[in-house]
């Protein structure tokens, strides 16, 4: 699924419930990062496969320490677009590089069901995720992920109102 909204919605709803322990921006954006492989091989003109290297667990990690490392950088422009989604944000270099890896990984996982592709354990050849589901199986779960993140992001909205309103009286 490159540049798919597909992959937003399982890392949005993973980031929105483990807040406190992985970077939500970090996160949910190495669903694009990882999709830079895809992206750099079709418009190179590049054979199959699309997914090479970057959509493993091995080199995906690597990219993630790298993203991390990035991001960290960028941390100031995550805190302000957190503000505008009106959450909380406090990270840490060790929280983004974390949440460069899982978010990669989980790109990887959700891809390794149904693109031929992917070898999660490269330079193993083994393929155990593969055809697990359909691509429409994967992609219904992923939509209805997109709607618990989007439940997630309402209740922490109406909780933080509440608690607002509670310190003002």
């Amino acid at each position: 699924m490159p540049f798919t909204p597909y992959h937003f919605g399982p890392s949005g709803f993973v980031g929105l419930i483990f807040r406190k322990w992985i970077d939500l921006p970090v996160f949910v954006l190495a669903n694009v990062v990882v999709d830079l492989e895809v992206l750099t091989i079709g418009a190179l003109g590049g054979d199959w496969p699309y997914h090479r290297y970057l959509h493993t667990l091995l080199l995906g990690a690597l990219t993630g320490i790298g993203w991390g490392l990035v991001a960290y950088r960028l941390r100031g422009i995550f805190k302000k677009l957190m503000r505008l989604f009106r959450l909380d944000y406090k990270t840490t270099l060790s929280k983004m590089i974390i949440s460069g890896i899982l978010g990669i990984w989980l790109h990887v996982l959700i891809d390794a069901v149904f693109h031929w592709d992917v070898n999660i354990f490269w330079p193993n050849k083994a393929k155990p995720l593969y055809k697990l589901l359909s691509q429409r199986q994967v992609e219904t779960v992923c939509i209805w992920f997109w709607v618990g993140a989007i439940v997630l992001y309402g209740i922490f909205l109406i909780r933080q109102t509440m608690r607002k309103g509670a310190q003002r009286q």
